[in-house]
């Protein structure tokens, strides 16, 4: 918000400003901002807005906007795939802002909005960069700006055997803490379970290949981006068991009780700061959720102290395997 608190950028008096990536925080309520819409995939931040007054954006919302923000992420196809966004999304001679963390890319950043919008005006504080632009006509170079459009779509993987896009978690391979984990996983799991931040949908792939028992299956993930993969990676499964996917925040509970769960607990939220604390929630919502005897099956860093919410939320806890700096634990609820 930079700009507009210096005067180098004045609001739009009328069409209003979308937001893409919108992250709450207080310069966004330290003046008027209207007609402002976010648009944000991760269940956290969009829970967030919402809670500060925020308007999220309708998912059929293809209007063009004199202003557009966006905060990309590390992730740099991505973060191309929403320049490229930011760009189908702006008026003719509107203007284009993004900032990022300068330890996070944001020289590159800037580089990659000139190369398909043309030359931008930056400012710098708090260890972050600001840039702008506004290209009177669109994109500079219209085939670069459709290449990097197109980095964000759902792509093969490994073979075919699944889909996945850039900047979802462990993206284009199986994450090594979850191959251990489904390395093993017991195949008696009966009834109905679920698979906390699923993620693409690998974990939970691996229990109904497995385990015949398996009635139901519920999908939790926080990216919205990752469930619309999981949806197209488990539809093989959908004759034999019954499958939910929820666009739902582990932290704050789940809905309803499971017979067993699965999980690789984040331990990151959108920083690079470990956030255990993520991972003790996530033991204890699903502690709560677990019918008595039920299992919880999850694998985590080694250094990762989740052993103190274990003890006090289980009845049984046992460490079945520890291997590269990981460990899979398995967690029995108290019969009473």
């Amino acid at each position: 918000m930079l700009p507009f608190v210096t005067g180098a950028l004045a609001w739009p008096q009328a069409g209003g400003a979308l937001f893409l990536r919108a992250r709450d925080g207080w310069p966004l309520h330290q003046r008027a901002l209207p007609g402002l819409v976010c648009e944000q995939s991760f269940k956290p931040e969009a829970d967030a807005l919402q809670h500060s007054g925020g308007t999220l954006m309708d998912e059929d919302d293809r209007a063009t906007y004199p202003l557009v923000l966006l905060l990309p992420p590390r992730q740099r196809e991505e973060a191309r795939a929403l320049f490229a966004r930011a760009l189908e999304r702006t008026q003719a001679g509107g203007t284009v802002i993004a900032c990022m963390p300068n330890s996070e890319g944001a020289k590159s950043g800037e580089a990659d909005l000139v190369r398909i919008a043309g030359p931008v005006q930056t400012l710098s504080k708090n260890h972050c960069r600001v840039f702008w632009t506004q290209p009177p006509r669109g994109a500079v170079d219209p085939a670069l700006a459709a290449e990097w459009r197109a980095l964000d779509a759902p792509r093969p993987i490994l073979d075919g055997r699944y889909l996945s896009r850039p900047g979802v978690f462990a993206w284009d391979r199986i994450d090594r803490a979850s191959a251990l984990l489904a390395a093993h996983l017991p195949h008696d799991f009966a009834g109905c379970g679920a698979d906390l931040g699923a993620g693409y949908g690998y974990l939970a792939t691996e229990v109904l290949a497995h385990c015949p028992a398996v009635t139901a299956l519920d999908l939790y993930e926080a990216e919205a981006r990752a469930l619309q993969l999981a949806r197209a990676n488990l539809a093989v499964h959908a004759a034999r068991a019954t499958l939910g996917f929820h666009w739902h925040d582990v932290t704050t509970g789940l809905p309803q009780r499971y017979d067993f769960i699965v999980s690789n607990p984040p331990f990151h939220a959108q920083g690079r700061a470990d956030r255990p604390d993520i991972g003790r929630r996530f033991i204890a919502a699903a502690a709560e959720a677990l019918k008595p005897g039920g299992r919880l099956w999850l694998v985590a860093n080694r250094h990762l102290p989740y052993e103190s919410v274990l003890d006090a939320n289980f009845g049984r806890v046992r460490i079945v395997a520890q291997q590269d700096g990981f460990k899979v634990i398995e967690a029995v609820k108290a019969t009473r």
